[in-house]
């Protein structure tokens, strides 16, 4: 987390087996990286995933943004950055970028949509996880 806490970090080291053959991460593995970040974003704000059934939610990505400025590589070791750029009654979009050590090598959101467990369908977002969620604070300009 940033000091304000509204930015988490969550640090990557690039395995070979993430390196295509033109020497960078091949572009799948930048999601899985993200998922990664996502759950440490929750668990840092104290609500990790395996107690979101006890609210009675869980969350499908409904759309994912990624947009690539720079190559990250095998010798990189990058951050997710990630943050809460928008909260509405049944959704809410997480900012994500990597970033080398000052500079933004990807940038992205994605949107997850709320879900009640008990296969009734979307539902209001809990309060917990409002609460988790934080302050809007978005990595991206429009």
């Amino acid at each position: 987390m940033t000091e304000d806490g509204a930015v988490f970090e969550h640090s990557v080291v690039p395995r070979f087996f993430e390196i295509d053959r033109q020497g960078v991460m091949f572009n799948m593995w930048y999601l899985a990286h993200v998922d990664e970040a996502v759950d440490g974003f929750f668990l840092a704000r104290d609500l990790p995933y395996d107690t979101w059934s006890e609210l009675g939610v869980d969350v499908h990505v409904a759309h994912v943004e990624i947009d690539w400025k720079a190559a990250i590589t095998l010798a990189d070791r990058p951050k997710v950055r990630m943050s809460t750029a928008r909260i509405g009654k049944k959704s809410f979009t997480l900012d994500f970028a990597f970033t080398r050590d000052d500079e933004i090598t990807a940038t992205g959101c994605i949107v997850y949509v709320a879900v009640a467990t008990d296969g009734s369908g979307s539902t209001l977002l809990p309060p917990r996880l409002v609460e988790a969620l934080g302050e809007v604070a978005p990595l991206r300009t429009a």
